[in-house]
Parts: structure tokens; C-alpha cells; sequence
């Protein structure tokens, strides 16, 4: 299958004079899909919408300017020359690890503001960011970029070159539909989460395993000196991540295995149980629901460990 270019104009239409871009209707339509995934799961994880709308009023702008700052520094040789393309975000170049670095600092600060455990927001927003960046991957490809190396692969993408047609390797078609499955894995795992940072985890280990295997497809990777700098934050955060999960589910299932113990002492039926390190006290705290109890963690019995 050959994918054509420039079927679809990179305007989408006009509003008084003033040109709409399809990349920008990607990214609006991905933030109203996550507020109507946060809307319809309201409350997950103990977290309510309200509390989702005054954290999306900071961490979207900031996110979106972290992206773009982000793909600015490692492109510097290029804007020095063009200084004014600094602000052209139509033509694309938001780096997708510069957003995600600026909008967790940005939770974070919001999070202690607010007295939020902070993993227990981003594992209600790993979902749908798993989503909005499948969505926005589209956008790629109407601006013809984010496109791999030449290749006859059954599945590739016609793009043409100083006259000449060339296939290639649809590398934001790859991310799309990798970051879709890891929605799909998120949305399921989310409603049998065991412990805080859990979905958190589980998103960056399987984003990081997709980016660098697509980054090494691509042309137009962010370098530092010889070095695919995607491919290496790709790795560090696998391995940083996979260990803390790790650790964290032998925790879990250690504190289970306490539980099921002592099963005879709460006096009731226990539902289920999980565990996050409470971000003020710094003690581990485990809930144990009954089958009289809410989901929510606030409403379960607390424990001290």
C-alpha cells in the first residue's frame, strides 16, 4: 500500500482572513477528547474534573511552549539563521518529550499547590495522552514530516523530492497507531490499578520501547552530536522506569500477601487492596476496600506501613 502526500491541504479553512491549520484542528480535537475522557472517568483515582479543568489551564500552554522550546535548542544552528520561525508552530516542531518534561514539572508544582498526590493525576492523564499523541501524529503527515528513511516495505509513503518520488518509511503512521495501543493497555489497566504511578510507569516504559525503535527509522531525528537524542532518552527512561516499576509491584505484592495474612483481623470481605507512598508524610500508606466501601482510595481503610 502506498500512502499519497498532499491530498489534503494543509489549511483546513479561514476564519475572518485568518488561516486555520489542520495540525492545529488535530491538536484542539485531542484536548476535547481528553476532557470528555476525564468528564465520563470523573473522580478515578480519587481526582475530580474540576481539579483536571485549573490543571489544564497551565499545563496545556506550558506543555505546548516546552515542546516547541525543546525542539528549538537542539535545532539552534537552524533558528539563529531564522530567528522568526521560532513562533511558526503550524509548520510543525513540537517535541513530544520537551511537552511531557514541561507539563510533569508543571503537575508537579500544581500538585503540591493543591495537595494532589502528583501520580495519582498523571496516571489519570497517561491515558489520554497515550491518545492525543496518536491523534496529533496525523498532523505529520499532512505537513509531509516526521517521515523515516526510503524503504520497499509493502506499507510505505510517496513523497516527492526535487521532482523525483521517493517511498519512505510512514514513521508518524508507526507512532500513531503505537500510541493508540498503548491507550487501549491504559484505558483496560486503569480500572484494575494497584498502586499510584502505576499507569504513570507503564506509559513511559512502553513509549520509550516504540520511540526508539520509530527514532531510528526517521530522517529528521533531533541530534546531539552524533547521538539520536530521542533514542537516548527513549533508553534512560526505560531503564529508570522499568526498575521503579519492578520495585514497585514486588512492594504491592508483598503488602498483598500481608493483607491476605491478616485477612481474619479486618472483619469483613476485602474487595481489594493497593499502596502509594503519601507525598506529605512520606509514609507508605495501604488501602484496603471492603466490599462495603467505596473504589475511591480516600473512603478505604487506611493502614500505616
Amino acid at each position: 500500500m502506498i500512502i499519497k502526500t498532499g491530498i489534503i491541504p494543509r489549511v483546513a479553512f479561514e476564519i475572518f482572513g485568518i488561516e486555520v491549520y489542520w495540525y492545529a484542528v488535530l491538536i484542539v480535537s485531542a484536548m476535547v477528547l481528553g476532557l470528555v475522557w476525564f468528564k465520563v472517568h470523573d473522580r478515578r483515582f480519587g481526582i475530580k474534573f474540576d481539579d483536571i479543568l485549573d490543571f489544564a489551564l497551565f499545563v496545556i500552554p506550558i506543555s505546548i511552549i516546552c515542546a516547541r522550546l525543546y525542539y528549538v535548542v537542539f535545532s539552534l544552528d537552524y533558528f539563529i539563521d531564522n530567528p522568526a520561525e521560532i513562533f511558526q508552530i503550524k509548520n510543525g516542531g513540537l517535541a513530544i518529550y520537551g511537552g511531557i518534561i514541561g507539563g510533569v514539572i508543571t503537575i508537579a508544582i500544581i500538585g503540591k499547590i493543591k495537595k494532589i498526590n502528583v501520580l495519582d493525576i498523571t496516571d489519570f492523564i497517561a491515558p489520554v495522552l497515550a491518545l492525543a499523541q496518536s491523534i496529533g501524529r496525523l498532523g505529520n503527515y499532512i505537513n509531509i514530516e516526521a517521515y523515516g528513511y526510503e524503504t520497499n516495505m509493502p506499507i510505505k509513503m510517496e513523497i516527492i523530492e526535487n521532482g523525483v518520488a521517493k517511498y519512505v518509511h510512514p514513521t508518524f503512521l508507526y507512532e500513531s497507531i503505537g500510541t493508540f495501543v498503548i491507550f487501549i493497555i491504559l484505558a483496560i489497566l486503569s480500572k484494575k490499578r494497584k498502586f499510584s504511578g502505576e499507569i504513570t510507569y507503564i506509559y513511559i516504559i512502553c513509549y520509550s520501547i516504540i520511540r526508539f525503535i520509530i527514532e531510528g527509522l526517521r530522517t529528521d531525528s533531533l541530534m546531539f552530536f552524533n547521538c539520536r537524542i530521542s533514542q537516548i532518552l527513549s533508553l534512560v527512561l526505560f531503564i529508570v522506569f522499568s526498575i521503579i516499576l519492578i520495585y514497585n509491584k514486588n512492594k504491592y505484592k508483598h503488602m498483598s500477601n500481608w493483607v491476605e495474612k491478616r485477612r481474619w483481623k479486618v472483619g469483613q470481605n476485602i474487595d481489594k487492596c493497593s499502596f502509594c507512598v503519601d507525598e506529605y508524610s512520606k509514609n507508605m500508606v495501604l488501602y484496603i476496600y471492603t466490599n462495603e466501601t467505596s473504589t475511591h482510595s480516600e473512603e478505604g481503610v487506611m493502614v500505616i506501613c
